[in-house]
């Protein structure tokens, strides 16, 4: 359901700052940054820092790496915003080609065993989790994938399974790929929080 205090801001100063913002960018903002001028305990520094810390803090996944991790969390849960903005982001940093093989079939596209075996881990991990067990982290594990790399992973697909689900409960507007291209550029200079 898309509510109107998302698109225009709940306060005077939000609507304000909502159009200050998207005109300076030269586009429409994004809901997913509206969001967090609806309603500070909804979309709030919270999230902001758990994004922040699950996407750019320290780990031997790159950025691109852990964005396409975003994009295909957000293709399980069917969240075509979220899809669309990751794979802006992970194609900064990696081929285009292999961001778009990945996202058709992970399985047969060349990337590199650790990040496929992580991928794995995490498909169950979105689409079957009670079915999650010790052996899917073993697979990963003995696919040369760290148990901190595992674990960062993992922080990945849970702030994603919440993010996805709330872009889709607030029907998210699809912006068009300039503007998730120029979105994405704003993301990794700015970050989550």
């Amino acid at each position: 359901m898309r509510l109107a205090e998302i698109e225009h801001g709940d306060s005077v100063a939000h609507r304000l700052l909502i159009r200050a913002i998207s005109r300076m960018a030269g586009y429409r903002l994004p809901d997913a940054a509206r969001v967090a001028f609806y309603d500070r305990g909804f979309a709030g520094p919270a999230l902001g820092r758990w994004t922040q810390k699950a996407m750019r803090g320290p780990s031997t996944w790159t950025v691109s790496e852990r964005e396409l991790m975003a994009a295909m969390v957000a293709s399980w849960n069917s969240c075509p915003f979220c899809v669309g903005a990751h794979r802006a982001i992970s194609v900064r940093g990696m081929d285009p080609e292999v961001v778009d093989a990945v996202l058709a079939d992970f399985r047969t596209a060349p990337i590199d065993e650790r990040l496929r075996a992580a991928l794995v881990f995490l498909e169950r991990m979105t689409k079957d989790p009670d079915e999650l067990s010790v052996a899917d982290a073993r697979v990963a594990l003995g696919a040369g994938v760290t148990a901190a790399e595992l674990e960062d992973a993992a922080a990945v697909a849970a702030v994603f399974a919440v993010i996805t689900r709330n872009a889709n409960a607030l029907d998210f507007e699809i912006p068009t790929a300039e503007e998730f291209d120029r979105a994405a550029g704003m993301l990794l200079r700015r970050g989550y929080s």
